[in-house]
Parts: C-alpha cells; structure tokens; sequence
C-alpha cells in the first residue's frame, strides 16, 4: 500500500510541474528543430586537381630524384670542382628566378582561392598575373646563360657545370610545359568552362606549378649557394 501511494504521489508531481526542455529544442541554439545529430561528421579530405596531374608529378619527383642522386655523386667524387664552380655562377640571376616561381606559385594560388569564391574576373587576373611572372623565368635563364658564355662557362667547362646544365635545362623544360599549361588553363578560364563548384583544371594547374616551384628551390641552393 506505501508503494502504491508512493507512485500515485510522483505522478500527480510529474502532472503538475513543466518538462523542462532540453538544450538542443531551445530556439536559437544550434541544432534545434533539425533531425541531424549536434555533432557533425569529420569533413573527408580532397586531392585536389585529378589523377593525372599527380601521376605527371609523381613522374617527375621521381625523375629528379635520381638527378639529385648523380648530384651527389659527382660531387662526392669532385669535391673541389662543384666548390670552385658555385663561385663562378650568377647568384643574382638564381635569385631573381627563385623569386619569379615563388610569386608567380603565389598568384596561381591566389587564383584557385578567387575562384573557389566565385569571384571569376579576379581568379583570371590572377592567372594572367602568374603566366607574366613565369615567362620572366625562361627569359631570365636565357640572359642567365648568355652571362655564362660571355664569362666563359659552358657544359665542358667541369663536371659541376655539366650537371648544372643538365639539371638546370631539365627543369625549365618542365617550367616550359607549365607555362604551355597557363595558357591552356586561361582559354578555358575566359571561355567560362570553370566555376565555383566545377575548378579541377585550375587546381591541376596550381599543383603542376607548385611541384616545379619546389624543384627549383631545392637546385638554386645545390648549385648557387652549395649547401
């Protein structure tokens, strides 16, 4: 009979008292009248560009690579020469082509932020930006080498600078290809193939430049400073 009571008694309280609601069903607080769960699931990661561009770049990692590893070879077994030729080369021209790739990776990077918020005419102000700063690159080469004629300095001149013409000549190539890519990437730009939520072909192109960008900053201190 106590128990019984008991019961009765709770009853008429829980009748008489107000739920009290919880946090979630509160106007203004995040999740109310939503069915989704309070804690959202971690965002996936994206790769950007696509496949190919990472299989291109991943080819040619690998490829300089194994020019690093006859760097280190030579230099190994010519000590004196590699220490002798840095002296001989153009710090200037290195660096001013150092700071061409790193600004124009730069505005490349400022490109694919615009378009991501779709803000298209600045996105291709910035490609165009980036495509001026990357030709400055083979034009400074060219002068870079016609210094090096006018001062003596040619690929028979020792084994360092056979390498530093390979090495050297190697990478514009693939800044050659990367620069054939800008202007690719603009046509489409300007036809309006790219958008906010469709970019691929930009990002591609970014990440293309940003491999070739990171190549050139590990040569510059190989050859020009010899660390």
């Amino acid at each position: 009979m106590q128990m019984s009571e008991a019961n009765e008694s709770a009853m008429a309280v829980a009748a008489i008292v107000p739920t009290v609601p919880s946090a979630s069903s509160l106007p203004g607080t995040p999740g109310a009248d939503r069915n989704e769960p309070s804690a959202l699931p971690a965002s996936k990661g994206r790769v950007p560009g696509n496949t190919g561009i990472w299989v291109g770049i991943t080819c040619e990692f690998v490829e300089f690579a194994l020019l690093f590893c006859v760097y280190f070879i030579a230099r190994a077994h010519f000590p004196e020469s590699f220490e002798e030729g840095a002296t001989r080369l153009s710090k200037l021209a290195g660096t001013v082509i150092t700071l061409l790739m790193v600004t124009s990776s730069y505005f490349i990077a400022c490109s694919v932020i615009e378009m991501r918020r779709d803000r298209r005419r600045r996105s291709l102000l910035w490609l165009l930006g980036g495509l001026l700063l990357a030709l400055g690159y083979p034009l400074a080469k060219f002068l870079e080498f016609r210094w090096n004629l006018a001062h003596g300095i040619t690929g028979e001149s020792g084994i360092f600078f056979t390498v530093y013409y390979y090495l050297t000549l190697t990478h514009m190539v693939h800044a050659i290809w990367g620069i054939l890519g800008m202007l690719w990437v603009i046509v489409r730009h300007i036809l309006g193939i790219y958008s906010a939520e469709d970019y691929g072909g930009l990002e591609a192109l970014a990440s293309y430049w940003h491999a070739t960008d990171i190549i050139w900053l590990v040569i510059f201190p190989f050859f020009y400073v010899l660390v």
